[in-house]
C-alpha cells in the first residue's frame, strides 16, 4: 500500500512539476534557439499540422523511455515519472489543442472561469507574433491577472447589463 501511495505521489508530483518545465521550455527553448519550430504556431498558415507539433514528439521520447526502463528494469519510480509526463502531455493536448486553439471541435463553448482564463492568457501570449516580448508561457496555470479579468467580465455581463468599455458622457 505504501509503494502504491509513493507511486501516485511521484506521478502527481511529476505532473505538477511539468508545468514549470513547460514554462521554461516554452520561454527559453521554443522562444529561443528552437523558434524556427515554434514560429508557425504564432503565425496563421494553412494546413492542420505545424512544425510546432514536433514538440509533441520531443516531450514524448523521455516519457516513453522512462516508462520502458521503469517497466522492464523494475524501477517503479522511473515508470511513475514517465506516466506523470505522459499524463501532463495528455492534459496539455486537451487544454492547448482542444480547448484553446480548438483544432478539434470537442469543447467549443465554456463559461467556466478557469477555462476562460487559460484561453485569455494564451490569447495574450499569441498577441506577440515574434519570439520577443512574450508573456504567459505556461499552459495549465493562468496568472491571477487573467483570472481576475475573467471574473470582472463575468460581473459586468451578469444579468442584462450592457458592458461599456468607454463611458458615455452624461
Amino acid at each position: 500500500m505504501m509503494q502504491l501511495l509513493s507511486y501516485i505521489g511521484v506521478l502527481l508530483g511529476t505532473f505538477l512539476f511539468m508545468e514549470g518545465v513547460t514554462w521554461c521550455t516554452h520561454r527559453y527553448v521554443m522562444h529561443g534557439f528552437l523558434w524556427y519550430l515554434h514560429k508557425d504556431h504564432h503565425q496563421v498558415e494553412p494546413g492542420f499540422f505545424e512544425k510546432n507539433d514536433a514538440f509533441f514528439v520531443i516531450f514524448a521520447i523521455p516519457s516513453m523511455w522512462l516508462i520502458y526502463r521503469g517497466t522492464y528494469g523494475d524501477v517503479w519510480w522511473m515508470q511513475a515519472i514517465g506516466f506523470g509526463i505522459m499524463a501532463y502531455g495528455f492534459a496539455y493536448f486537451l487544454v492547448h489543442d482542444v480547448i484553446i486553439h480548438q483544432r478539434f471541435k470537442w469543447f467549443t463553448r465554456s463559461d467556466n472561469t478557469y477555462v476562460r482564463s487559460i484561453r485569455w492568457a494564451h490569447k495574450m501570449h499569441h498577441k506577440h507574433l515574434n519570439k520577443e516580448h512574450g508573456e504567459s508561457f505556461g499552459m495549465l496555470y493562468a496568472a491571477r491577472k487573467y483570472r481576475e479579468k475573467i471574473r470582472h467580465d463575468k460581473k459586468l455581463m451578469a444579468g442584462n447589463r450592457k458592458v461599456q468599455y468607454a463611458p458615455e458622457s452624461d
